[in-house]
Parts: structure tokens; sequence; C-alpha cells
């Protein structure tokens, strides 16, 4: 059949050509202004030490004092399984950025549309994000303030005055009014390093200084609680001690879209690099800290192992302001998901222009919220045992095993169907109980608080 080439079909599709054609570049602007898809010349080892300081955080300090509410053989087991379990899902994460010739998915939630559709795929995974890493940024302003009063506390002893806690926490957000004004993520890499080499550190001075003290006279080994209920729901709660600490999903996709990608030579590679490289730091800071830390302490472990231990004095006051240091990194790398996604709501269906006022008003808000937050409910153990099971499991543990089935349908009852369905069902048990056990520890432990003290 002869192709149609009047002047009136040429002008309909000129028509039809020119509003597509500008409405892309004005997107592509947009894009280019926003903070995950401003910059896309990240290296293999960005993804490296940007995943060191997403997942091992302030999680790793809790993990001795989950041990001790789970027991040796149930700790050591969820502990490996966990690692093994989202290292799974992390490749599947990275696998499925491009799935689709030619498209990228930069953030969560652009994988959750194209599995369950534009509408449903938002519902399932926006306030989930949000909810983890609004919640992380909260542990993290918590866990800076308290740090840093511990650094405080140890150099002076006897001869400085008691703060509160509320002021070392306003002290650890003043930093973030500043940081927060870094524009993407390749902009924070400088900060990303300096947090991971602080976070591989601290890890490595806990486990040593824990070996330095030795076992505690009359170590108990028994489970921390002492009656049946609180055995259950401490246990409950360690649980969502551990999913919290394997907490890097929710920025794996938004740290992979920072790296160049072409049909020879996708991002897929040097991100798994960086991913295999994260994880076995992820086992050298986790293992050693939690095994040796119950095995010095037992039982009578805190939640926070540095609170813990006492001597040598100087080493534990330098592993606290290492702790500060890599928080302040974590914070920023988990804030950066939270301003692309509240500036796409802000300029794409609001309308507002992409402005350095936006980013001012918008940025210093959502510090300005957190750290409210975290002087309102400063609970360090309770804060991660429940967001470790209400936004950290779903997120980590099964949602990504979800959208591969819904998109690959692997053959059934084979390898790869057998292994989602055990890590979905595993991920959803953590989603149930782990934040119960969770709320009753911020319960517990909220008896005898005086709120602003």
């Amino acid at each position: 059949m002869e192709k149609d080439t009047s002047p009136m079909l040429l002008v309909n599709n000129l028509q039809d050509d020119e509003p597509s054609s500008s409405s892309r570049d004005k997107m592509k602007a947009i894009e280019e202004w926003l903070p995950i898809t401003s910059s896309r010349n990240g290296k293999w080892w960005y993804s490296a030490f940007h995943n060191v300081t997403a997942m091992v955080g302030a999680g790793v300090l809790g993990l001795p004092y989950a041990m001790s509410e789970l027991g040796w053989g149930p700790g050591v087991t969820v502990l490996v399984a966990s690692w093994i379990i989202t290292l799974y899902t992390l490749w599947q994460m990275v696998e499925m950025h491009e799935m689709v010739p030619g498209k990228r998915f930069d953030r969560y939630h652009e994988l959750g549309q194209h599995a369950f559709g534009p509408k449903l795929g938002l519902w399932i995974v926006v306030p989930q994000q949000i909810v983890a890493e609004v919640g992380l940024n909260i542990v993290y302003m918590v866990t800076g303030g308290k740090s840093l009063q511990m650094f405080h506390d140890l150099v002076c002893k006897e001869s400085c005055k008691s703060i509160r806690l509320t002021y070392f926490i306003m002290i650890f957000a003043s930093v973030h009014f500043v940081l927060a004004h870094l524009p993407n993520f390749n902009s924070i890499s400088g900060v990303s390093l300096a947090a991971a080499v602080m976070s591989i550190s601290y890890s490595t001075m806990a486990w040593l200084a824990s070996a330095e003290n030795g076992i505690k006279p009359n170590v108990q080994y028994t489970l921390k609680a002492s009656t049946t209920a609180g055995k259950v729901f401490n246990f409950f709660s360690a649980l969502g001690d551990v999913a919290f600490a394997y907490a890097g999903h929710n920025v794996v996709l938004e740290i992979q879209a920072t790296i160049p990608s072409t049909p020879e030579k996708p991002s897929k590679v040097p991100m798994w690099r960086g991913v295999v490289v994260a994880y076995i730091v992820v086992a050298l800071c986790y293992f050693p800290v939690a095994t040796i830390g119950y095995w010095t302490f037992g039982n009578e472990v805190e939640d926070n192992i540095l609170i813990s231990l006492s001597k040598p004095t100087w080493l534990i006051a330098t592993a606290n302001l290492f702790v500060v240091i890599h928080v302040i990194g974590s914070y920023q790398l988990y804030a950066m998901p939270v301003f692309d996604m509240i500036e796409t709501l802000l300029i794409k269906d609001l309308k507002f222009k992409p402005t350095w006022i936006l980013r001012f008003f918008t940025r210093n808000i959502y510090v300005a919220f957190t750290m409210f937050m975290a002087i309102t409910f400063p609970f360090f153990g309770g804060l991660l045992g429940f967001f470790g099971g209400f936004a950290f499991a779903p997120t980590t543990y099964f949602l990504p095993c979800i959208m591969w089935l819904t998109v690959y349908h692997p053959k059934k009852f084979g390898w790869s169907w057998f292994s989602n369905w055990i890590c979905i069902l595993v991920g959803v048990l953590l989603t149930i109980v782990a934040p119960i056990g969770g709320l009753r520890q911020i319960i517990i432990e909220a008896r005898n608080y005086h709120f602003y003290s």
C-alpha cells in the first residue's frame, strides 16, 4: 500500500510530535535537576562504599543485644540466613534495574510501578520506602546525639557539666542543615566514603575492645528476659534489630542510577562488583561484633555495644566519634531519595519551579522534622526493632522477590520459584512479629522517660 503523504497528514503528525518533543525536553531538564538522576558518572567503587555506608550503620551496634535476646544457636542462624537472603534480594534488584531494554528503573517505586502497575506500584512501594528512610534518619539522629554525648562524657569525665541528650541531638542536626543542600548522590561521595571508613573502623574497635575486656565475671548466656512473655517479645524485637541491620535495599536502585550504562556495558556489572565487596565488608563487621560482643557481656550487654564498653577509654571515645562521622554520611545517603520524592512531587505534580529556594526550605524542614522526632522519642533499641520489622523487612526481604515472580514468572516449583517463596515467607513473618516486640520495648523504655529531658 502506498504511504499517505498528504499535507494535512504531515501537519497533523507535526502537531502530534511538537508537544511530545517539548514535553520530553522539559522532563529531561527536570530529571537532570532532581537528586537521583542529575549525575551518572559513578564508578563501581562508588557502589561499594555507598552500600557499606547504607548497610553498616547503627544496626551493627545493636547486634550483640539482639544475640542476647535470641541466644547462641538462633542468633547465629538468623544472622547468617539474613546475610544470604538479603544478598540474594539485592542481586535481584541490581538485575531488574535495566530489565527493560532502553529503560532504567532509577527509583524503587519505578520498579514497583513496572511490576504492579502505575498506581498500585506507588501505593505498595512509596509508603514503605518513606517509612524506612525517614525512620532510619530519625534513628540516626538519636544515634548521632547519643554517640556525641558518650564522647563528651568519656573525654570530660568529672571535669565537665552534664548536658542533656536533647542538646547533643540538636548539635548533630546542625551539621545536616548544611550538608542537606548537597545536590545529588555523587556530590555526597566524599561524605559517604568517610562514613564507610568510619563504619569499618568503629565496628573493628567494638569487637577488639570487647575481646580486650575479656569475659565478664559471672557472665550468663541465658535469654535476657526472665518470663515467657518477655522472652517471646524480646525474640520478636531481636528479629527486627537484625532486619534493621540489613537495610541497604532502600537506596540500591538510586545508587545504581548514578552509574553510567550502555548496551555493551550495563550498569549492573560494576554495581554488582561493588555490592559483593560491600557484603564482604558487612560480614567482616557484623559477625565479629555480634558474636564477640555477646561472648564478652552475655545477657547484660546494652542495646548499643559501645555503652557496655568502658575501657580502654581513649578507644571507646574514638569509636563514638567515628560513629558520629559515619551516621552523618548515612543520614545523607538515606535522606537523598526522600529529597528526590519531595522535589518530584513539588515540581512535577504541584508545578513549583526547580530553584535553590525550593530546596532550601524543603530540605531544612525535613531535617528539622527528623530532629524533632529524635528528641521526642530517643529510644534506640526499641526504634531498631520497630522500624526493622515494620519498614525494612518488606523492602529488604520479600518485596524484591514478589517483583521477581511478577515480572519473570519463573517455573513453578523450580529453584527460583522455591527460593523466592521462602524469602517471602520469612519476610512476611518478620514484618508481623518484629514491630510487636519493638513497640513493646519502646513502651517499657518510655515508662520512666521525661519528654525533652
